[in-house]
């Protein structure tokens, strides 16, 4: 991923809020061709020293097949993002699009049986909590759960480099910045989720 200075970031907490709230990703990797795999990640931070993601993909998915531990992978997670037209400008200029972004290359663990389960219990806690009525993996049943886990490959993601960008108007004059935000708040919800991280650079 390309990052001008002006858009680089390193703030660790953007990571977790990104990974935490644009979960569903892309785990990309090279081992025989470029694949790519749409699925669900988590931020696993038990040993502050050694942070991982964890996911899983279907054992039956092709890059499944061809990974390894100590394979490398890139996790690509997309965060808020929106259109800037250039007619929200007081000069003529070009249309752009504002986003947060965060790149994680790492290294391949294959998760064992008992971590499968752990993972995958906690990524099912994650979302049914708030539903009505929960269906958590202990009203499954151990036997049933384990069953469906046959299917399942699962990965521990060990981060190598870690990249984040964050391009939200840094490079416009402050009465352009002002006017793509009151645009962007009268706008969808990408637009007003855009506008807020805008207003928080100023803080």
């Amino acid at each position: 991923m390309f990052i001008p200075k002006l858009y680089k970031s390193e703030d660790y907490n953007l990571i977790k809020e990104i990974i935490r709230e644009n979960s569903f990703a892309l785990l990309i990797s090279s081992v025989d061709k470029i694949r790519a795999t749409h699925s669900m990640m988590m931020l696993n931070e038990d040993d502050p020293e050694n942070i991982y993601i964890e996911t899983h993909i279907s054992r039956a998915n092709p890059q499944a097949k061809t990974l390894t531990n100590g394979d490398e992978v890139l996790c690509d997670f997309l965060g808020a993002h929106t259109y800037i037209s250039s007619s929200w400008y007081d000069h003529i200029n070009v249309s752009t699009w504002n986003y947060e972004a965060v790149q994680i290359y790492g290294k391949v663990e294959l998760m064992t049986q008992e971590e499968l389960y752990d993972h995958l219990e906690k990524l099912t806690y994650k979302y049914e909590n708030f539903q009505q009525c929960p269906m958590m993996m202990k009203d499954m049943g151990k036997e049933f759960v384990e069953k469906e886990m046959k299917g399942a490959f699962g990965l521990k993601i060990f981060p190598t480099e870690i990249f984040i960008k964050q391009k939200l108007s840094q490079n416009r004059k402050e009465n352009d910045f002002q006017s793509i935000i009151s645009n962007l708040e009268n706008g969808d919800e990408n637009g007003r989720q855009i506008a807020t991280k805008m207003k928080q650079l100023k803080r």
